[in-house]
């Protein structure tokens, strides 16, 4: 098996050419991206229901808007939390993030108990944990029901076919106030000809 160049904690943001209806305009921060396939999670889909309506003690915590985001088709009966906590980026390498993602827990001292690095100041947390451990320490958190999920070699494949442009993450990205303009404000920021890309119309039979 060729050794696959980790993406773990970069941004997937959807081409206009991608046709699945899951992925339409989407921008997917990746947790996980190994040899043994890719997870993560879709940040610019609200859904109505509000976290208070379904994780009641971290309502407190969520940032603007205050609900639950579709993280992906995966699992939708489950929660992730995703958190940032200021002053964490660079101040350490990012620890891999194999072993099991439920324990949630950082282990090694490496940031706030309950909180688990992903890359930079990005991280999950343990949504078992008291949100009182957490409460001083996170800058934002934001709660996803179900995830994105790729089987080994599977995003490679899409990326191959151009279904995908892999950019770096900002902190900022996570706790966007506005997700419906993430997709847009993600391609805008880009030094290259993908900001071109951020005025493809929603409709191109319209231009």
């Amino acid at each position: 098996m060729t050794e696959v160049s980790s993406l773990t904690g970069r941004l997937l943001v959807a081409t206009p050419a991608l046709a699945d209806p899951n992925f339409d305009r989407a921008v997917v921060l990746l947790l996980d991206h190994d040899e043994e396939g890719s997870l993560g999670v879709v940040l610019n889909r609200p859904t109505p229901v509000g976290v208070a309506d379904i994780l009641q003690p971290w309502a407190e915590l969520a940032g603007e808007p205050g609900v639950v985001f579709q993280g992906g088709p995966v699992s939708l009966d489950s929660a992730l939390g995703v958190a940032v906590v200021p002053g964490e980026a660079g101040e350490h390498a990012a620890a891999p993030v194999g072993g099991d993602a439920a324990e949630g827990a950082d282990t090694d001292g490496d940031g706030p108990l309950g909180w688990r690095r992903v890359h930079g100041a990005i991280g999950l947390v343990d949504l078992e944990a008291p949100p009182e451990l957490l409460s001083a320490e996170l800058g934002s958190l934001r709660i996803f029901a179900g995830y994105a999920g790729w089987g080994p070699g599977q995003l490679e494949e899409e990326l191959v076919e151009g279904a995908w442009y892999v950019v770096e993450s900002e902190p900022g990205d996570v706790s966007s106030p506005s997700p419906e303009r993430l997709w847009r404000a993600v391609l805008r920021r880009q030094r290259n000809e993908l900001a071109m890309v951020a005025t493809y119309p929603d409709d191109p039979s319209l231009n």
